[in-house]
């Protein structure tokens, strides 16, 4: 018999009240490396830009598995047989999609744990959740890995139209102000079907995918891949490898423990263990916060200088620029830095670089959005849209930037 006290419900200012439909569930939202989440950032440091985006992962997966329980109830009412373990199983894997995101999401991958995905953490948590709940999870894991033969199941966790994709552009645009980016999750859900187990959507529902896909294609360019949002990343990741850096040279700096001991170990897929992972769910955003405060009074320049700019929001300057940059460009910049401060040319590296941006709303090349005529035959969505922006939506856009400290423009 269900504990009452576990029948609980979320007000969430997305969707209203979500409720939690079993103890499996609420046990899991309540263990200590699903709360994790409520102490990690949706979007990395994009309140830089846009001040309400202070919203959690914890929030997301929420959200996610409340538009799956209107997925299975829309599926269900059209035929589709899924049975409660199914149902379950699809409700676990969505809540634990994003488990494995670490502080300040993206950035993490690209410093600290440097080989390991958030994805491959994500199914270390779940299988270790397993073990406790006496492997309650395996059919969630088996939908989680593609390993399921309801094909459907995984498209709901993962594709080009997902739950979680639906969540995050609705509740990103809420918690942004970025209108664009508001999408109809409800008329995409309702629009949703299954064809010899494969996730299709009625034709009647073409404009509605349409919409989504130019509400991802803005939401990237305003929002995820906005200047000033990738240039604070960028000196979050220039921070975190500095520290690593240092570290590994037998540096001792001011940080929790569980940071520390990444900053001190090369970590690979391979040694992420029980123990990695038990350090690994003690990290979060305050850890990273709390060490770049630190670090912004540190003797070296590299480290103090990146700190201030995150503390402060005193960024470098970053150009985006539709051409390649003129490395000759790039070479004036450092010379420029190497004249002003005394440091070396692999340490202006930190200050003066190049990179690339690049949105593409819909892959052409990846498992295809499938539309359900009403003769019952099934057509790609790039055919059967008979809006020309479908096709310019799956072209990939490459955006160039440099980046450089501002006090160089005077120079």
């Amino acid at each position: 018999m269900i504990a009452t006290n576990k029948l609980k419900i979320f007000n969430d200012p997305i969707y209203g009240f979500i409720n939690i439909p079993n103890s499996l569930i609420y046990d899991l939202i309540q263990h200590p490396y699903f709360q994790r989440l409520r102490r990690i950032s949706q979007m990395g440091l994009s309140y830089l830009v846009y001040p309400g985006a202070h919203h959690t992962r914890f929030h997301h997966a929420l959200g996610c598995m409340h538009i799956m329980q209107k997925a299975v109830q829309t599926l269900r009412f059209k035929g589709v047989s899924i049975s409660n373990d199914e149902e379950n199983a699809l409700y676990i894997a969505i809540l634990l999609h994003d488990i494995g995101h670490g502080p300040f999401s993206h950035a993490m991958e690209h410093s600290i744990v440097e080989e390991v995905h958030h994805e491959e953490i994500s199914l270390k948590f779940m299988n270790a959740l397993n073990v406790e709940f006496e492997g309650k999870l395996d059919l969630a894991i088996q939908i989680f890995k593609g390993e399921y033969h309801r094909k459907f199941m995984l498209q709901l966790i993962s594709s080009q139209l997902d739950m979680d994709r639906m969540d995050y552009l609705k509740r990103d645009s809420f918690y942004s102000g970025v209108a664009e980016g508001n999408i109809n999750s409800d008329r995409l859900i309702q629009m949703m079907n299954v064809q010899d187990e494969v996730l299709v959507i009625e034709d009647k529902g073409i404009y509605s995918v349409e919409k989504f896909l130019v509400a991802r294609r803005l939401m990237y360019w305003q929002a995820y891949l906005h200047k000033t949002s990738v240039v604070a990343e960028i000196t979050l990741t220039k921070i975190l490898k500095r520290a690593k850096e240092l570290t590994q040279k037998g540096e001792q700096l001011e940080c929790s423990k569980p940071l520390s001991f990444f900053l001190n170990n090369k970590i690979t897929s391979a040694q992420f263990d029980l123990e990695e992972l038990i350090t690994f769910s003690q990290l979060d955003d305050y850890d990273v916060l709390g060490a770049i405060k630190a670090l912004q009074f540190h003797d070296d320049f590299i480290l103090s200088s990146l700190s201030k700019m995150i503390i402060n929001r005193d960024l470098l300057k970053i150009i985006v620029l539709d051409e390649k940059v003129d490395t000759e460009k790039l070479d004036q910049y450092k010379s420029k830095l190497l004249n002003l401060y005394s440091i070396s040319e692999k340490e202006a590296n930190y200050f003066v670089f190049k990179g690339k941006l690049k949105n593409q709303a819909y892959n052409k090349e990846s498992e295809p959005i499938r539309i359900l005529k009403k003769d019952g035959s099934i057509e790609n969505l790039v055919d059967s849209s008979d809006q020309l922006q479908v096709k310019a939506l799956s072209k990939s856009v490459t955006k160039y930037y440099i980046c450089f400290p501002k006090v160089l423009l005077d120079i």
